[in-house]
């Protein structure tokens, strides 16, 4: 399979010199022209690294960066114009993981790529498919797909994202209200019934027991937790 990357950049020439120059060492690259379209790509695609432009129209590329940070660890090479130790460092405590100034030679950046993708894939392998997995529960985050024990699992858009919401931070304790605003996106309005009964039928769906749930664990008095401790996050 082929390794799949992101790049961000407006400046066309560029764009189609790296492009060439990535699809002949077997890369599969997308591209985005400015910083909106770029970081609405970079959350619903699956990529294993993007090169993002620090100059972009509509975001910068700071912007961008914090924007992909919220939910994901995919590694980030930031290209720019700017030579000044304080754009590199604005931009690595941001997240970025590696940084190259323009003009740049095509062997460091193909090195430095190749270098990047080999560190997510093994230390980020689940990541790096975009795939969760809990013991006979698996959580495909781009295709939006949930299986249990191998089979399909039919999830309403609201059940998948309150099962993501959890798996991507298992064991953490979380109130109604942090749980509503995550997933909702809508500030809390005391709709405990509303929580209750997704949970209730995410249950059904996805626990072995749903009356004795060993997944969405209920904390009492608190809220609610994911115990991924009979599976493995893979």
């Amino acid at each position: 399979m082929k390794q799949k990357i992101l790049m961000i950049e407006d400046d066309l020439d560029l764009c189609r010199l790296l492009r060439d120059n990535l699809a002949r060492e077997g890369y599969e690259v997308q591209i985005c022209h400015d910083g909106c379209t770029g970081l609405q790509e970079a959350k619903r695609g699956t990529y294993q690294l993007i090169i993002l432009d620090l100059m972009l129209p509509l975001k910068n590329g700071y912007e961008v960066l914090a924007g992909i940070r919220e939910d994901s660890v995919v590694p980030v090479l930031m290209l720019t114009a700017k030579d000044s130790e304080g754009d590199k460092v604005a931009g690595l405590r941001l997240g970025a993981d590696d940084y190259l100034t323009k003009p740049f030679g095509n062997s460091e950046l193909l090195a430095r790529v190749a270098s990047l993708i080999r560190r997510y894939t093994v230390f980020h392998p689940g990541q790096a498919r975009n795939l969760l997995e809990f013991g006979t529960l698996s959580v495909d985050i781009s295709g939006r797909e949930v299986k249990r024990n191998g089979v399909p699992v039919v999830l309403t858009a609201k059940e998948f994202d309150l099962l993501l919401f959890f798996a991507k931070n298992p064991g953490q304790v979380f109130t109604k209200k942090q749980i509503y605003r995550s997933v909702w996106e809508e500030e809390y309005a005391f709709d405990d019934n509303n929580i209750m009964v997704h949970i209730r039928r995410l249950r059904k769906k996805i626990e072995e027991d749903p009356e004795h749930p060993g997944l969405i664990r209920t904390v009492w008095g608190v809220g609610y937790k994911f115990d991924a401790g009979t599976g493995q996050q893979t």
